[in-house]
């Protein structure tokens, strides 16, 4: 079937590629990958760009501060205190806010948005899982005070600020419940229609969206305040090169994902620069342990020879230009509890001795999956070189984003070099996904890759736990180097957000605790 492009989206397009190349003075256009894309509702959604800015379309009850990330400000709430118990929280949410629809943020939307989340059960649920909210038990924990407050109650043994944290998710988005129960398909809360639109109260709403080319953004007349640019349209250019030509030439405003190279030439372009945000990001090789096809991906060595034959310093220093650095463990810097441990280096002789004594064959053949665009499809052929030097042979296999997310959370792969960003800006986010899988358990990468560990999963539990700030770092530290010492994880990365932006776009702004730019604050000149 033709799909009709909608009148304003090829009116931008059209717009963007004259021969002029200027750009319309009221749209930001951003050149970047939308291949990662599998859904834009926050319920679901849990890909770079998309999950990146769901912060541009949706309010949560408390957001990360744009400029001491480790704070936490009000956003759809005014204020909160505490419940009739330590496991309850109280929240008033500010008067006159809208939907971009029109309809007011109530409670009612509060508990809707929070129960479809847990109800659908979609990657990012085990976030709010944390809260020990389940599908049987999340209606009777979340209570409407009145139409402006709310009450949050939670089985879980975590104390209030992790609770607020994890309420800071992505995830944790608050949905038009009204609008989107016009769209309900079969007990579905509106997934289907929300995967391609958005009900949300943030700057912006989405406009147009068609897959694998383009997605727009229109200011949300409703926001308070008022995004101060009035179109965002982000073109989905498969190339880097591409990407680079088309915000030097000006045809694009902003450019994601250049790869190293890219970024490079471009410090000495006049008219663009290369802007530089602190992420927490980490980037990991992964075995999937449970893949009966290959025995050796459930064999310890591999796992330890694998730590040896990570070319650490040529990868960070001659590969990506430092622009990435060496970083070991699952919680990036930036993160409370983050140790910057860095026991391994590149040591092939080592690794053999460690294969040969584990019972592996040379000569070993393993699938690689990997996302086709930079900084993967580079990492990855590094990591196929040095392993070829211990007689392992890492077969390549790179994929779009959506592709490489879709096989590993059915399981469907041998071994993957991928990332991990922050949900949230406590030690939990990362530890309960690395450290944590138990049976009928949540959805995490300790699941996908089918590893069972129900002792470090009472570990990790008991961390989240602890009250007292010096035993919790403690916690999250002796897990850090159990995983580091012995688990299918090798933390090998950690990255800085590079953007390349034009000399005339001002107010880019973001933080550590998200992928994508603010974009309310975005003008043009």
């Amino acid at each position: 079937m033709k799909v009709r492009v909608p009148s304003l989206l090829f009116l931008l397009m059209m717009a963007v590629t004259r021969v002029d190349a200027a750009t319309p003075k009221d749209t930001l256009v951003v050149a970047g990958s939308l291949e990662g894309i599998i859904s834009l509702d926050p319920a679901e959604s849990f890909e770079t760009v998309s999950s990146g800015n769901l912060v541009n379309l949706y309010q949560q009850l408390v957001q990360s501060d744009r400029q001491h990330p480790d704070k936490l400000d009000p956003d759809a709430a005014a204020s909160w205190q505490p419940g009739p118990d330590a496991h309850s929280l109280i929240f008033t949410l500010k008067p006159g806010q809208k939907f971009s629809s029109g309809n007011p943020v109530t409670a009612d939307d509060v508990i809707y948005s929070f129960t479809r989340v847990v109800k659908l059960n979609k990657s990012p649920s085990f976030i709010l899982g944390e809260l020990g909210w389940t599908p049987d038990n999340v209606d009777g924990n979340l209570k409407k005070i009145a139409d402006d407050k709310v009450q949050l109650s939670w089985p879980a043994d975590i104390g209030s600020g992790l609770v607020l944290s994890i309420l800071s998710a992505p995830v944790a988005g608050i949905v038009d419940s009204k609008l989107l129960k016009e769209h309900v398909d079969q007990n579905d809360f509106g997934n289907s229609w929300l995967r391609s639109r958005s009900a949300g109260s943030g700057a912006f709403e989405v406009r147009n969206y068609v897959p694998h080319e383009a997605l727009i953004f229109k200011r949300n007349p409703n926001a308070k305040p008022l995004a101060k640019i009035e179109n965002v349209l982000f073109k989905n250019v498969g190339d880097p090169s591409t990407r680079r030509l088309l915000v030097l030439n000006g045809d694009a405003d902003v450019a994601y994902d250049l790869g190293a190279d890219q970024f490079s030439s471009l410090q000495k372009e006049k008219g663009v620069h290369v802007a530089q945000f602190p992420a927490a990001k980490v980037f990991y090789l992964a075995f999937n342990v449970g893949d009966t096809t290959q025995p050796a991906l459930a064999n310890p060595a591999l796992w330890e020879a694998a730590r040896w034959l990570v070319d650490y310093q040529g990868i960070s220093t001659d590969l990506l230009k430092g622009q990435y650095g060496i970083h070991q463990t699952f919680l990036p810097d930036g993160l409370a509890g983050a140790i910057d441990d860095q026991p391994f280096k590149y040591d092939v002789a080592k690794a053999k001795a460690i294969l040969s004594k584990g019972g592996i064959a040379p000569g070993t053949k393993i699938d690689l999956i990997v996302i086709n665009q930079p900084p993967y499809s580079d990492i990855a052929q590094a990591l196929q070189a040095s392993f070829a030097k211990a007689d392992v042979n890492l077969v390549v296999h790179p994929l779009v984003e959506s592709d490489v997310l879709t096989r590993m959370r059915a399981h469907k792969f041998q071994s993957i070099f991928t990332y991990w960003g922050a949900d949230y800006l406590d030690p939990n986010t990362n530890a309960s996904t690395f450290a944590y899988n138990v049976p009928n358990g949540p959805k995490t990468l300790a699941q996908r890759i089918q590893w069972v560990i129900p002792e470090i999963s009472k570990q990790t539990r008991a961390a989240a736990a602890e009250s007292d700030p010096t035993k919790r770092k403690a916690l999250y530290a002796g897990l850090q180097r159990e995983l580091q010492k012995n688990s299918p994880f090798v933390v090998a990365l950690q990255s800085k957000l590079l953007v390349a932006i034009r000399d005339n776009v001002k107010g880019a702004s973001q933080n550590v605790a998200g992928s994508q730019l603010y974009l309310d604050t975005v003008t043009k000149e």
